[in-house]
């Protein structure tokens, strides 16, 4: 195999095989982060909400099921590199299309597998993530690497929601397929019922599919929509979407929010959680190595039910800042007592750290889609929703 190396901001070297890897080298920069869930790799490697980050998993063994082209958030790999233990030799699935290497490969993402993972993130643990460089060209040497990743732009300020959105006023139509719930009570299977207007940050497909599966028709809007166009679609619901960087860059979207969020019911999840809760007034702050996993544990402060969450955030909205609002929050993260979401008292606003979407519980959080469409249904019941007087597609 083809040796490769990551080289940290903090002048730490792993150096392994390059277990994926294309004909000519390949060098990526970004924060180096780390997931601990055992599963989801596909999911995670399209996930845009690690754009700019390279990925490392904690699971021994990766590769085993191969990919395929269903399991997948968005049109391509979003990392700069991927670290794993051990890279499976064989993809043993009925579903699997490639290896996860050669998938890799033809994205021109490099892979670096046989090093020491839970000493990396022990150190990542430990210093809180870093930048690091990945690269399968051994030409370079350690000490032009270590410079250029020194000088390499930091996550905070960075407002990677522009890279990430994928959309540009088009529509979203496909459900969850086999694994589709029922659709709402005394709706019309394939019929939207609501018109919700997405923001996308750089959504991941999951979300819209649980949308439509709960009877809405979705309608994407890019990260730097107007006021204007969101009422131009005359929605019943607005949700804004997940997505990597740091959500106080994200400043026109911020306006946008300021004047929009609660005219109809909004619902927003991961970053669309902190960039509501910054426009409303609230803070946000970095997390020292952030949340990235399949089994965090959340607390609904309402029931006190413990939901198991899949995660991925390297960002956390303010406590204090909150409360001091006309908000509440509503569900803690148990391992830290960071917010995990929160709702406004008086406008129908709510939002989640987590992703209901993805399904780790494996539908604890399921029930946030059926909450959304209840607000949209009692909105319209109050014609309070500009599209009170008539159904989304008839």
């Amino acid at each position: 195999m083809t040796t490769a190396r990551l080289v940290l901001e903090d002048g730490a070297v792993f150096s392994g095989q390059a277990f994926a890897c294309s004909e000519k080298p390949v060098t990526g920069f970004g924060e180096v982060v780390f997931n601990t869930a055992m599963t989801g790799y596909q999911e995670a490697l399209t996930d845009p909400s690690y754009l700019g980050q390279i990925l490392v998993m904690t699971a021994p063994q990766v590769g085993n099921y191969g990919v395929n082209s269903i399991d997948v958030e968005s049109t391509r790999p979003q990392v700069a590199g991927f670290v794993i233990r051990e890279a499976s030799r064989l993809d043993s699935n009925f579903r699997s299309e490639s290896m996860l290497g050669d998938w890799l490969s033809t994205h021109g993402i490099a892979g670096l597998s046989g090093i020491d993972t839970r000493a990396l993130v022990r150190r990542l643990r430990t210093a809180g993530v870093m930048r690091g460089v990945i690269t399968t060209d051994m030409s370079r040497s350690v000490e032009d690497l270590l410079k250029e990743v020194r000088e390499w732009p930091s996550m905070s300020g960075r407002n990677l929601a522009a890279e990430a959105c994928q959309s540009s006023g088009d529509g979203w139509d496909s459900g969850l397929g086999p694994f589709a719930t029922m659709t709402p009570e005394g709706s019309e299977p394939g019929k939207p019922d609501y018109r919700v207007v997405a923001i996308d940050c750089g959504a991941k497909r999951n979300i819209y599919r649980h949308l439509v599966d709960k009877g809405c028709e979705v309608i994407q809007l890019p990260w730097n929509t107007t006021p204007e166009a969101i009422r131009a679609e005359k929605p019943d619901g607005l949700f804004v979407s997940n997505g990597p960087g740091d959500p106080a860059a994200v400043e026109p979207l911020i306006e946008t929010l300021k004047v929009v969020a609660g005219e109809v019911p909004t619902f927003g999840i991961c970053l669309g959680h902190q960039l509501l809760a910054l426009a409303l007034g609230a803070t946000t702050w970095k997390l020292p190595f952030g949340h990235r996993g399949a089994n965090q544990p959340v607390r609904d402060m309402d029931t006190g039910r413990v939901e198991i969450t899949s995660q991925n955030h390297g960002f956390c909205v303010d406590w204090s800042s909150l409360e001091a609002l006309d908000c509440q929050v509503t569900h803690v993260h148990l391992n830290d007592r960071t917010v995990a979401g929160f709702r406004h008292r008086s406008k129908p606003i709510f939002a989640v750290q987590y992703h209901p979407e993805a399904s780790p519980g494996p539908h604890d959080a399921a029930h946030l889609f059926e909450r959304f469409t209840a607000l949209m249904e009692e909105a319209r019941t109050s014609s309070s929703s500009p599209r009170s007087t008539s159904t989304a597609g008839a």
